[in-house]
């Protein structure tokens, strides 16, 4: 192994992270919730950290890490590479401690841990997207550089007093806006990659779905009927371009119908979310968060993570037995957080712990794969 590896692009240290965090954070949580250890010493609640950790903490090493990779490609450059993502990775690092030991940091510590990750990356990605602009295959990439600031607002916002339900819309939003862009792009690359066959591309619709999913981002202010409205009609919309999407191909494939269950589990959020905000405002908003949280992240990340550390490291990209059983204990995850309770709420810490050991187990199958892969340089040869 190159000592140098792991920091050639930003997938590598990012996966990584990703992958352990994954692996620990669902079963410290299920922890937390039934009492078993002390929540961390914060003057923010148990709940807030827990929202935080799996938006900001997981998913960020998720994203950041697909962003750092595909934002190179998309404009032909060389990418982040070396002292900067040691940097990156060093303040995701410093961030998870910041968040533990909040309660017992002086606030200024406390505050430049929490804004130095996401602002300095946030902030390397739009300068690579806009420095580079002419060179972007993608023209619609304008919509990360209007939310990836937003990113920022959602931060503080979900740690705040007053504001925690807007945090969390906001955050929903905004991984559902990073969402929809990566699989308008990726599926339609799989089905032809897949089954030769092309689906449904209009602009229009497209840039209308887009648009629909950028004005969620601010759902959690506006009047309840015009953000239910909102959802709906986006969900709809995401309905019908799937019609359109020839589903019963990419279900004959796990790693390509895993893409279209997440999908679904978006729509799904959605009409949810505005049957929430208009005909069942008792329903808690937790219940579309984790369709989202277990339905889209869930389910897309594993088969992301898969797919990238194949192919980004020289291996070709097919999904063995192993790869296959990440992605069954997730589906299996996602019935034991949502379906179970709502058939045996007696049980509902049992169902919290399953979730989590099915998320832990996924992710330790992970760590065990592609952690090597990460590290190792690419086997093809070539450098990055």
């Amino acid at each position: 192994m190159k000592p140098y590896s792991l920091w050639l692009l930003g997938f590598r240290p990012f996966f990584i992270l990703a992958i352990l965090s994954g692996l620990i954070l669902p079963v410290l949580w299920a922890l937390i919730f039934s009492g078993v250890i002390a929540a961390p010493a914060t003057t923010f609640s148990a709940m807030q950290w827990h929202a935080h950790e799996m938006f900001f903490g997981f998913g960020w090493a998720v994203l950041g890490g697909f962003l750092l990779t595909a934002s190179k490609n998309w404009v032909k450059v060389r990418g982040y590479h070396g002292m900067a993502l040691m940097f990156l990775a060093a303040a995701w690092l410093f961030e998870r401690a910041g968040m533990w030991f909040e309660g017992v940091w002086p606030h200024l510590l406390f505050t430049i841990s929490n804004k130095l990750f996401l602002g300095a990356i946030v902030a390397m990605i739009v300068w690579t997207l806009i420095r580079y602009r002419r060179a972007d295959f993608y023209r619609d990439n304008y919509f990360f550089l209007l939310i990836l600031p937003l990113f920022l607002v959602a931060k503080h916002l979900l740690l705040s007093v007053d504001y925690f339900q807007e945090g969390a819309v906001m955050a929903v939003g905004l991984f559902r806006m990073a969402f929809l862009v990566m699989l308008e792009r990726t599926v339609t690359q799989f089905m032809k990659g897949a089954f030769q066959v092309e689906i449904l591309s209009n602009p229009l619709l497209d840039k209308t779905i887009k648009l629909l999913g950028l004005s969620l981002v601010f759902a959690g202010f506006m009047p309840p009927v015009l953000a239910g409205g909102l959802a709906l009609s986006l969900a709809l919309l995401l309905a019908l371009r799937l019609v359109f999407w020839k589903p019963q191909l990419a279900m004959q494939r796990l790693d390509i119908g895993i893409m279209y269950l997440g999908y679904l589990a978006i729509t799904a959020q959605l009409v949810i979310e505005s049957m929430r905000l208009t005909a069942y405002p008792q329903w808690p908003l937790s219940l579309s968060i984790h369709v989202f949280t277990f339905g889209a992240i869930g389910l897309i990340i594993p088969a992301m993570l898969i797919r990238i550390s194949r192919g980004h490291t020289g291996r070709q990209v097919v999904f063995d037995a192993r790869d296959k059983l990440v992605l069954w204990l997730m589906m299996a995850a996602f019935v034991f957080r949502l379906i179970a309770p709502a058939l045996d709420s007696a049980d509902y810490t049992r169902w919290i712990f399953l979730a989590a050991a099915c998320w832990s187990v996924s992710f330790a199958l992970l760590a065990w794969r592609y952690i090597p892969f990460l590290l190792q340089p690419r086997i093809d040869g070539r450098e990055h």
